[in-house]
């Protein structure tokens, strides 16, 4: 493991200028991230799983987020998802909202940016995507039974399309894979244990686009606004700069894209599991004005599966912090004001629910007063 190339990332190169002071962040100059050779790992090697552990261990527990290299992933795979998502987003909207993701149950197909928030247009996140998830049958009982987040994709109408975003869903979710079992390794679990989790899981994959607007970039006026991940652990590919992300120290650092590299997160499923030892970092996006894509894959359990903190972390302080919750309805609980047809329905009572939705995510942190404009921090 080493630290990102600093001299990359030019002081302040995504905070758009007049931005309000609570959307500048530190530099890669200033509070670099870590970046995890993945290649001992995919090449198969002896102690391949053994090299790549400690360092992503290292990582989670100090930052939380990090870069990964030499991932294994084919670069043309990651160009073609990219250009499937121009392709898609490129279109009419007519075209797009005929997959319109509230024409389905479990949240699949188009989401416009209007979507993005119960709050929409007092808050807005300048987004929107294609969003798929793993493939399960329209006859599984998690679909029958009418649990979001489960069941078929849906595909746009367009030739090849599937196979690509399908292919690349693929590869990044073996590899996740992979991750967690370093992962498991490293706390010193079974990974086998944990794979038994992810039979039919709730990991999705977004294709986002940022829509180009004129607004300037403030709290309420976001790419998409803070929040950490719901699920195990993130694997992000972007093309440019916006993204920002809290260190261990609570402070916002740019993290614009390194080529070769994917950003990895770690999500509360994760951090509830190790008992605090990993950290769920918080993220977010500024509102730069200029189109951007990106393409997270959020790598989640089954739905119904109950986490808590590990066997070998279940300290009476640790299962206070952390006490059970199934995965699929943390999930729902912070999915639901996300969406506005989702939270519109839950309001009327049109959508069934076992649990209350949160005014806020019990994993998320507060920032740190910004760094002062022109000074490192």
């Amino acid at each position: 493991m080493h630290d990102g190339p600093a001299s990359d990332a030019p002081a302040l190169s995504a905070t758009p200028e007049g931005a309000d002071p609570d959307q500048r962040a530190l530099t890669l100059d200033d509070a670099a991230l870590p970046v995890v050779d993945l290649g001992p790992l995919v090449a198969g090697e002896p102690d391949g799983v053994a090299k790549v552990a400690a360092a992503l261990g290292e990582a989670a527990r100090s930052s939380g987020f990090f870069y990964v290299a030499n991932h294994g992933v084919p670069q043309d795979l990651v160009e073609a998802v990219l250009a499937a998502s121009q392709d898609f987003h490129g279109r009419a909207r007519a075209f797009k909202m005929r997959w319109w993701s509230g024409f389905t149950t479990h949240h699949r197909g188009y989401v416009p940016f209007e979507e993005n928030g119960a709050d929409f247009p007092k808050k807005i996140n300048f987004n929107e995507a294609w969003d798929m998830g793993f493939e399960a049958p329209a006859d599984h009982p998690d679909h029958v039974a009418g649990w979001r987040m489960t069941g078929p994709n849906v595909w746009p109408d367009i030739p090849g399309w599937r196979e690509t975003v399908s292919a690349y869903y693929e590869a990044v979710f073996a590899l996740s894979l992979k991750m967690m079992d370093c992962l498991a390794w490293e706390l010193g679990v079974d990974a086998e244990e944990l794979r038994a989790k992810v039979t039919c899981p709730t990991s999705q994959l977004r294709l986002l686009r940022y829509v180009p607007n004129d607004m300037p970039a403030t709290r309420d006026v976001v790419g998409i606004a803070s929040h950490s991940d719901f699920e195990c652990f993130t694997i992000l590919l972007t093309g440019s700069a916006g993204l920002q992300v809290m260190n261990a120290d609570d402070m916002w650092i740019e993290a614009p894209p390194i080529p070769g590299c994917f950003v990895v997160n770690i999500g509360d499923i994760f951090e509830a599991w190790s008992g605090g030892r990993y950290k769920s970092t918080q993220h977010r996006v500024v509102n730069i004005g200029r189109e951007r894509f990106s393409c997270p894959l959020f790598f989640g359990l089954n739905y119904h599966e109950v986490v808590q903190p590990l066997e070998k972390f279940r300290t009476p302080e640790a299962m206070e912090k952390y006490p059970p919750f199934k995965a699929g309805d943390h999930l729902m609980r912070m999915t639901v004001p996300s969406f506005r047809y989702m939270d519109e329905a839950y309001r009327k009572g049109d959508m069934r629910l076992d649990f209350e939705v949160p005014d806020s995510n019990p994993f998320k942190r507060e920032a740190k007063t910004p760094p002062p404009e022109g000074e490192a921090g």
